[in-house]
């Protein structure tokens, strides 16, 4: 397969030749021109090709992956791939029937499954014999209470070898997986579990952040008492503090169950069937609770853990996350190509800065997964990695979460390696994958999303529904995905599924996204399109502001919002200086300057204001459209629900700060 070029730019990385022909993305396009007698010679031919024909494309990964099913069909065409392809409700596989869990736990042996590392400095190492022994262990704990096929069982857990295995265990039998982190309280923990009716709870006894052991034995009592459909709780010693457990009052002890290692069984349903719920982040009320199936994962994760990460047997996946985010369920997926995975509970900074670079170095980690504010806390805490440690296993390292600025794809680069790749992604939880990123086949320009990943039909569409290049436009995706959410829970009619993404474009996929496909097919994305920046009726993206100030030294964050006020429109820049560092007008006038070099003159704010802390969601993201909805004068309890906020506090200074009660720039 050719590397993809242009005569214009000069690429920041390029893929080895020989490392690309080699590849499992190589192999496969080989794969599908002697099945279909085209060829594709670049990336975009065969990604031209996985969108034209979804069905023959989803039915090669089928068979280059060996997926495990019943009636999977013998030939790829769409009557019995893909019979329905409108959306939402498109029908993928029908009559087809599979597991996740059966996928996941394929391989044995003595060699590691799952490394799991916590903050204190505790490292253990379960190989897949362990791992199928621990899962059949839970399930046959779980076959005891009575859980059935379709019945829920939750978690409340930091990202620990016991989340994996209770999914696992859970998913292997037919049942829900859904989880939270324990960062959230029990109202919080109550308004994603609980509205799922779970009848088993797996829960931590706490967990340790920064520094900081939580105890959250209280938080799981109230949980229980909250949820009455739980029949019974598994207790996890995360920090030893349990008192005991009492069966006689469903209380069970993890130690106790695993004793007795057993043979996991899988029951092999739809590939429809619901395999987990995800939830949303940053709305009011309770939140949506997003059900993804096991066909559509299982074909979407091997894709893009095989063919875009290029994921093998043995090597090591470490990816930076929570229960609470999709990516953990990504994470997961690693087991899907048999890659060891690498799980880490608590802060990326302590004890301190370089702490995931030195997991990612001890334990030789092939693909890295961190976000972009990582990598800039990393290059303005003056870490050296490549020098530091010993990276030489490290072939790639993925970034999402926020768009990835172009000085921070140098600084890889410079500091951890030329041959590192910097694989920029943009998907998200409605599809727990990604919508475009890296392949071992492409180059990657600083600033560009390399290419809309295979499968799909990503498009930038104006207000009439046209497709734009070389112009922001709507994210959209034209043609169906199987990893599309099967549904919402508690949406009977699927009202709220269709106005969450089909209520623009009816029948296409509107992701909420501004995105630039670029001429040689890349993708910028310029930020949320319901925070979008407006002068003199020309849109701005606010990645491109983030990308010249949280650049500056003297700032270690920044947040900007467009709002339409009674008296005019007003854009304010809200930033934290760096320690020691104070915003003074002299320095305002030089972030002005900067921004209007660097961006354009319509980017410069109206005012600069300096804050204590910027507040994201619990994924990282920014949260523009609250703040801009605070100071439209909204009250901070219809905004947004402060649990799904990382510190309430920051949110909180700005609502007063919006409601004329406290001055943010003294």
């Amino acid at each position: 397969m050719a590397l993809e070029s242009t005569a214009t730019d000069t690429p920041i990385w390029e893929p080895d030749p020989a490392r690309a022909a080699a590849s499992q993305l190589a192999g496969f396009t080989a794969f599908v021109e002697e099945r279909t007698g085209q060829r594709f010679p670049a990336y975009r031919d065969l990604w031209r090709h996985s969108v034209d024909d979804p069905a023959g494309f989803w039915w090669a990964v089928t068979r280059y992956f060996d997926v495990i099913a019943d009636d999977l069909p013998d030939d790829d065409s769409p009557a019995s791939v893909l019979p329905d392809a409108t959306m939402p409700g498109a029908r993928w596989f029908p009559g087809t029937h599979l597991n996740y869990a059966e996928h996941a736990l394929r391989r044995s042996g003595p060699q590691p499954a799952i490394i799991s590392v916590d903050e204190a400095g505790t490292e253990s190492s379960v190989s897949w014999d362990e791992l199928r022994g621990m899962v059949g262990a839970v399930q046959a704990w779980l076959r005891g209470l009575g859980v059935r096929r379709g019945d829920r069982v939750v978690g409340y857990l930091p990202n620990s070898v016991h989340a994996i295995v209770g999914m696992l265990a859970t998913t292997a039998m037919g049942a829900v997986w859904s989880a939270c982190g324990q960062d959230y309280g029990a109202a919080g923990a109550h308004a994603r579990l609980g509205q799922l009716e779970p009848v088993a709870l797996i829960a931590a006894d706490g967990y340790r952040w920064n520094g900081t052991a939580h105890d959250r034995r209280a938080v799981v009592a109230t949980l229980r008492a909250s949820t009455p459909s739980v029949r019974a709780v598994l207790q996890i010693p995360i920090l030893g503090t349990w008192d005991g457990a009492d069966p006689a009052a469903g209380e069970h002890d993890w130690e106790s169950i695993i004793a007795t290692p057993q043979s996991p069984e899988f029951t092999r349903v739809e590939f429809s069937d619901p395999l987990w719920v995800l939830y949303s982040s940053g709305t009011t009320g309770v939140p949506k609770g997003i059900v993804h199936g096991h066909g559509g994962v299982i074909l979407d994760h091997l894709k893009l853990l095989g063919l875009h990460n290029d994921l093998r047997v043995g090597e090591r996946f470490f990816w930076y996350t929570t229960t609470n985010w999709m990516m953990w369920n990504m994470v997961a997926s690693g087991l899907l190509v048999g890659a060891t995975i690498v799980t880490y509970d608590g802060s990326p900074g302590f004890p301190g800065p370089d702490r995931l670079w030195d997991i990612t170095a001890r334990h030789r980690v092939t693909v890295l997964g961190v976000s972009p504010g990582h990598l800039a806390a990393s290059a303005k805490a003056g870490l050296h990695p490549g020098s530091e440690h010993d990276l030489s296993a490290l072939r790639a390292i993925g970034c999402t979460g926020a768009p990835l600025p172009a000085h921070s794809v140098e600084w890889v680069r410079e500091e951890v390696g030329a041959s590192v790749a910097v694989n920029s992604t943009s998907g998200g939880t409605d599809v727990v994958s990604g919508f475009a990123g890296g392949a071992p086949t492409v180059c990657v320009y600083a600033g560009e999303i390399s290419a809309p990943l295979l499968g799909v039909d990503l498009q930038a569409w104006d207000a009439d529904g046209n497709a734009v290049v070389g112009e922001v436009g709507e994210l959209v995706i034209a043609t169906p995905m199987p990893s599309m959410p099967i549904r919402f829970w508690n949406d009977p009619d699927g009202t709220r599924y269709r106005d969450a993404y089909f209520d623009v474009y009816p029948g296409v996929w509107r992701h909420g996204d501004w995105v630039t496909i670029t001429e040689r097919g890349g993708a910028i994305i310029s930020g949320r399109s319901d925070a979008t920046l407006n002068r003199q009726g020309v849109r701005l993206g606010s990645a491109d502001i983030y990308d010249v100030v949280d650049a500056l030294p003297e700032i270690r964050e920044s947040l900007v919002v467009g709002a339409e006020l009674d008296d005019g429109y007003w854009m304010p820049l809200f930033v934290v200086p760096a320690d020691g560092v104070t915003l003074d007008d002299d320095l305002r006038a030089r972030i002005a300057e900067a921004i209007r070099t660097q961006a354009s003159p319509r980017h410069v704010p109206d005012d600069i204001i300096a804050v204590a802390a910027i507040p994201h969601t619990r994924t990282g993201k920014k949260l523009e459209v609250p703040v801009k909805r605070l100071i439209q004068g909204r009250p901070l309890a219809q905004v947004i629900g402060t649990d799904t906020v990382d510190n309430p506090d920051a949110l909180a200074a700005f609502a007063r700060f919006a409601h004329h009660t406290e001055v943010l720039d003294a």
